[in-house]
């Protein structure tokens, strides 16, 4: 998604009042962020001379860009403009291949892969690597997933569902240590291993990132993960 920032050059005065309070005059760049953060830049060095950060309220009204945040205030008044504009932004990231619709670049960030062109966007599990094959269905590129097996499925889950991969591999694989029931994989926020005695039976473990790696003393699953082995019940402490 494409935002919009602005930037003032010219001769300024710089005023900060907060934890501490500070002023400069001098020939400067003033730049305000889509999220409201201010940054003041001089000829000396990357440091800034003065900011803040994700201001609650930035105004710019005849000249002086007013930006406050609780305490705190961030106030540049221009005596003499050398120039302003706006340009728009977006957020960068890796590229990982061509929008199928557009054919724009795709880039992953944060947990985002998104078309800088026509902004569609696919949420990815922070742990995914997304591969340079394409989905044989709608185009998009192929992301790589360990729950207990390591899945290749589509970026759109509503072509391909991570979700129904892992339950179709692991829904009732594993016993319930209060109950005896095969555990179902459900979606509550992420993926878990639940009772389906539930509520009569509350237990169910978070599926981790890795693949199985044989079976607890405790009965359930162990798991090799970024981290090392552990068990599907995190507390469990045996492997």
């Amino acid at each position: 998604m494409h935002d919009e920032v602005r930037v003032v050059a010219g001769d300024c005065t710089t005023t900060f009042d907060g934890t501490s309070e500070r002023e400069h005059r001098g020939d400067v760049l003033a730049v305000l962020k889509p999220d409201g953060t201010v940054l003041v830049h001089d000829a000396d060095g990357y440091q800034p001379v003065a900011w803040l950060t994700r201001a609650e309220s930035v105004q710019f009204v005849d000249g002086t860009l007013d930006a406050r945040d609780g305490d705190q205030r961030l106030r540049v008044e221009v005596h003499d403009e050398h120039g302003s504009a706006r340009h728009p932004v977006s957020r960068a990231g890796v590229p990982v291949g061509d929008c199928p619709d557009c054919e724009g670049p795709l880039t992953l960030a944060r947990g985002t892969v998104t078309c800088h062109d026509c902004d569609e966007s696919y949420s990815v599990p922070r742990d995914a690597a997304v591969l340079d094959d394409d989905c044989a269905d709608c185009g998009l590129p192929v992301m790589r997933v360990e729950r207990g097996e390591a899945f290749e499925v589509c970026l759109d889950r509503d072509c391909d569902s991570l979700d129904e991969r892992v339950r179709e591999a692991f829904d009732g694989a594993w016993d319930c240590p209060e109950c005896g029931s095969g555990l179902s994989i459900l979606r509550r926020g992420g993926l878990i291993a639940g009772c389906p005695d539930y509520p009569d039976c509350d237990t169910g473990f978070g599926v981790p990132t890795g693949v199985l790696d044989g079976t607890c003393d405790c009965g359930l699953p162990v798991f090799e993960t970024p981290t090392g082995r552990r068990c599907l019940d995190p507390e469990c402490g045996r492997t």
